[in-house]
């Protein structure tokens, strides 16, 4: 057997068989496609159904391709009569968004969802003053406290200093020059504690 003459497609029901590909070889071209060994007729499928199916491909393609640019006209002067009337691609963008977001306010969904938040942040309002009353009401116990009496005597007999026990220095340490306020420093005669 001559491996040229092969059938070398393994799905091939002729696979292995020599078989004559000298009528298939016949260069007719449709639309792209050559008619040969590596494109021969599906079974059942007789040579003059084949070529009837081409003929009617070759319309649809041609009719595509005329809807094609049918369709780009009419985009165009679409594109056009908006231009015309002052609407820009962003003004449509804006109707667009504003129109949606319309729509999802008068949703059911948006609504509930509304209403849910709302109810949330009525609890959390509601629980943070609870707490809140909770923080205070410690703090008034915790002042109450001997503990805190104690140290509020403590820190009551400290020295507490008076502005009277600042001097004002000028800025070349003249002490009876009057400086700004960002130039008087508290003397250390007097620490403040």
């Amino acid at each position: 057997m001559d491996p040229a003459s092969q059938d070398i497609n393994l799905n091939s029901p002729n696979k292995g068989l020599d078989v004559d590909h000298s009528d298939n070889l016949s260069d007719g071209h449709v639309e792209g496609a050559v008619r040969n060994a590596a494109n021969p007729l599906p079974p059942g499928l007789t040579e003059e159904e084949a070529e009837e199916l081409r003929t009617e491909l070759t319309k649809v393609e041609e009719e595509i391709n005329t809807l094609r640019q049918v369709l780009s006209a009419k985009e165009r002067h679409a594109i056009e009569l908006k231009r015309k009337l002052g609407l820009s691609p962003l003004n449509e963008l804006k109707q667009n968004l504003t129109k949606s977001w319309q729509d999802v306010q008068t949703s059911n969904a948006y609504k509930k969802t509304q209403e849910t938040l709302s109810q949330a942040g009525q609890k959390t309002s509601a629980a943070l003053t609870t707490v809140g009353s909770a923080i205070s009401k410690k703090l008034g116990d915790m002042r109450n406290s001997a503990t805190f009496k104690s140290f509020e005597d403590k820190m009551g007999n400290l020295k507490v200093s008076t502005p009277a026990q600042y001097k004002v220095v000028g800025p070349r340490g003249n002490e009876d020059s009057v400086g700004s306020p960002t130039d008087t420093t508290p003397t250390q005669e007097n620490p403040p504690f």
